[in-house]
């Protein structure tokens, strides 16, 4: 027995190499600096994955840690992400198992009886045989790499898997926020929404009043009316959406909200950073999940063509085994009894109708479009954060405008309000203000919430948000 096993361990050591061709990451096919933007001109870079932070340090605000938290222990999606990684492990285990030997220990024992007028002597005669011993069935002789490339062809899809999983839980904390972010506009605007209610039901009270003295006339009492009835459609409306984002939050964190969550803050207050980290060349996106894991998806076709250029090549398959046999039992392990069997075998494909050329030119298309697959990904990062950068002065500018706006409209209402309760202007002029005032509020805090959603979407795409906290090594 272990002579023959010496053979086939010593033939299993002598494996080692592969014909896949050497990995070289694709150039980057994007500029080396971001579109010029008040927020990238003259920033020093920094190619280090911690020019993002952890998410504990962007997002400052208690309830949107809470809610982060309860998101990644309890979302479905991301649990199935984590499930597949799992999954790719053991196909990774399974097949790196097959780079050594499988040894298996058999045992087995018969009596047999032959008639005599079948065994040649005219009596019945019954033999017996035992046998124990272990062995290795068609081990595969990995000499020119096909087995260690499927190896290394698992490992890359196995880590493709887990960077997927990164990929899921950076957009996850980013949607929670988002998501809470959007109940928090919905919110405001319902409260604006009402406010709005009380004020042009008070209106239609002076106007009806008015009315009934013969002070106003009924085209300014039904235009009262008609805005009170608008006010009730917006605050329904709004109820209801902000009942709906509730149950989008819920679905992300995998449960209801709790009630005991720390008080949200407003808009203005969420402390979320609006500026980008300093020293962010496109580098940066190098250290992007998504595109780590096109990275690895590129690595696993890379080691599939060694496979497929060593299916030219001959297999040789091991088989042996020892160990000890006798026809009595008590003799099995007693004696000269050892008995083994060792049978290489080798095969050399010949004619096989052109297959293994065609595996290989598809192996090779495949590696082309995995090349092409992740420089896409490469330039839809790159896109991803030159929108977010580029779109940062019009939003600061616009809620700028937005905040002047509602303080000429509140002006503007005031005194049209002021000139009509003192008899110089009609109503429709107070109805003119009024629904001016209501739409500059709303967009105001609709620009605002956009603004710190683009502050997300950039420190999502800049491959923020998969760490709790910064690393040590931060700047480093």
């Amino acid at each position: 027995m272990s002579k023959s096993l010496s053979y086939i361990l010593v033939a299993a050591a002598l494996t080692g190499c592969t014909l896949a061709p050497k990995h070289e990451r694709p150039a980057a096919p994007v500029p080396a600096s971001w579109p010029a933007s008040p927020t990238t001109n003259g920033v020093a870079g920094n190619s280090g994955p911690a020019a993002t932070p952890g998410w504990r340090e962007f997002f400052r605000d208690a309830r949107q840690q809470k809610l982060i938290e309860l998101a990644l222990a309890n979302n479905r999606d991301l649990r199935v992400a984590t499930l597949n990684v799992e999954l790719a492990r053991t196909q990774y285990r399974v097949q790196r198992a097959a780079l050594l030997p499988t040894i298996e220990a058999t045992a087995s024992g018969s009596r047999q009886r032959v008639p005599g007028d079948l065994n040649g002597t005219g009596a019945a005669s019954t033999s017996s045989q035992y046998s124990v011993g272990g062995g290795v069935t068609a081990f595969e002789l990995d000499l020119f790499g096909r087995v260690r490339s499927l190896k290394n062809q698992a490992l890359e899809e196995y880590l493709a898997t887990d960077e997927a999983r990164k990929s899921a839980h950076l957009t996850l904390v980013a949607e929670v926020v988002i998501q809470s972010l959007n109940e928090r506009e919905l919110d405001e605007q319902l409260t604006v929404a009402r406010q709005t209610l009380e004020t042009v039901r008070s209106a239609y009270d002076l106007n009806r009043r008015n009315f009934d003295n013969g002070a106003a006339s009924e085209l300014d009492l039904r235009s009262a009316e008609a805005q009170v009835q608008t006010a009730k459609a917006s605050v329904a409306s709004l109820t209801r959406l902000s009942d709906q984002a509730r149950n989008a939050l819920a679905l992300l964190i995998g449960q209801s909200i709790p009630d005991n969550l720390p008080p949200a803050r407003s808009l203005e207050e969420t402390g979320i950073p609006s500026d980008p980290p300093a020293g962010l060349p496109s580098e940066v996106l190098q250290h992007r999940p998504d595109i780590l894991r096109a990275e690895h998806e590129l690595k696993a076709v890379n080691a599939n063509l060694g496979a497929a250029r060593a299916a030219f090549f001959p297999k040789i398959l091991l088989t042996g085994s020892g160990g000890t046999a006798s026809a009595q039992l008590s003799d099995l392990f007693t004696g000269p009894q050892s008995a083994w069997n060792f049978g290489p075998q080798i095969t050399l494909p010949i004619f096989d109708t052109g297959k293994n050329f065609a595996n290989l030119k598809g192996a090779r298309v495949r590696k082309q479009m995995y090349v092409a697959q992740y420089e896409k990904a490469i330039q839809s990062a790159f896109r991803d954060v030159a929108d977010a950068l580029v779109a940062r002065r019009a939003l600061n500018d616009e809620i700028e405008a937005g905040r002047l706006l509602v303080k000429a409209e509140e002006q503007r209402y005031k005194l049209a309000d002021l000139r009509y309760r003192n008899g110089v202007d009609n109503y429709l002029t107070v109805l003119t203000a009024q629904q001016s005032l209501y739409s500059a509020r709303q967009n105001l805090i609709q620009s605002q919430y956009t603004r710190l959603a683009n502050s997300i979407s950039l420190y999502k795409a800049l491959g923020g948000g998969w760490l709790e906290h910064t690393p040590a090594n931060s700047g480093k």
